[in-house]
């Protein structure tokens, strides 16, 4: 598995093999510190990013390799000047070990391992369609601290039309039995049908509600999604419908956890943080050991 384009790439064999040596890392960060040694990985983010382009580059650092990093390509490399996605990939096969790469458009991954099939590539966010790597830290945090994913409840809150981590998550969750899907999106900002019936053939159950107070109370798992703004066109959405606050946790389970990709705007009160159940710093976090584990999947260091 050298190219990781969506999260219905993995298998689930895959996927808990690659958990087993995020687990082994964090155990043991040292002795993966030279795994990279001699490597060169470039990082290419079209689009804004702190949590996925900081931790993939910590986590190239960690594990010894040299780092290339572009932050706003759109604006600070030649793609201002139109240079294609295909044309960059064919540089960075002659600069770079490995290309990691964020783009706005939805085939962006797709275009980028169709230029260059032998480049090892890791899709770290394309247009509003796919986030695997962010699925992959989400389903690891719920594994961590669940101690399970198979029979888990989980809602998905919020923007579940542009939301690629939502669309990801779906995907990666359907590689195990008796998953719930709760949606419960902001008006307008409806899960397209394309991922109810990809839930409905991988025998999923999916309960769509209207509010928060439609929502099992003892649901597994809350997943708070901010409204991706820079992708909403309808000027008349509610962008604060779904606030979840002290008032609103107080009607979940005691063992309900709460989680959001981050960045948040309005959607999660601060008055939470504190909340045992308020798991979204632990989650981003998660990010450094299962990034390590996928960099040494993908560039041939560890066989799933």
């Amino acid at each position: 598995m050298h190219q990781l384009i969506k999260a219905t790439d993995f298998t689930r064999e895959k996927l808990e093999k690659l958990f087993v040596l995020a687990d082994k890392i964090e155990k043991n960060p040292k002795k993966y510190r030279n795994s990279l040694k001699g490597s060169v990985v470039a990082t290419l983010f079209f689009e804004p990013s702190t949590r996925t382009r900081l931790s993939f580059e910590s986590a190239i650092l960690r594990l010894g390799g040299s780092l290339l990093s572009t932050e706003n390509a759109g604006s600070n490399s030649s793609g201002i000047k139109g240079e294609s996605i295909e044309d960059t990939m064919h540089m960075m096969a002659g600069y770079s070990d490995c290309v990691i790469m964020r783009h706005g458009s939805n085939d962006s991954a797709e275009c980028a391992v169709k230029a260059q099939p032998n480049l090892p590539f890791i899709n770290a966010g394309s247009g509003g369609k796919e986030h695997p790597t962010q699925a992959i830290l989400d389903v690891y945090t719920l594994r961590q601290i669940k101690g399970k994913i198979e029979g888990l409840s989980v809602a998905i809150v919020g923007d579940l039309k542009y939301g690629r981590t939502c669309h990801s998550l779906i995907k990666m969750l359907s590689l195990y039995d008796n998953i719930e899907i709760w949606a419960c999106p902001v008006r307008g900002l409806e899960l397209p049908e394309e991922y109810v019936v990809f839930m409905k053939e991988r025998g999923m159950k999916y309960f769509p509600v209207s509010s928060l107070s439609g929502l099992n109370p003892s649901v597994d798992a809350i997943y708070q999604t901010r409204i991706q703004r820079e992708r909403v066109e309808d000027k008349s959405i509610d962008l604060n419908a779904f606030v979840i606050n002290k008032k609103v946790m107080a009607r979940f389970s005691e063992n309900t956890l709460l989680l959001h990709p981050l960045p948040r705007v309005d959607e999660i009160s601060t008055d939470i943080d504190g909340d045992k159940r308020a798991v979204y710093f632990k989650q981003a976090h998660y990010g450094i050991p299962t990034r390590m584990a996928l960099l040494l999947s993908v560039m041939g260091k560890a066989k799933l």
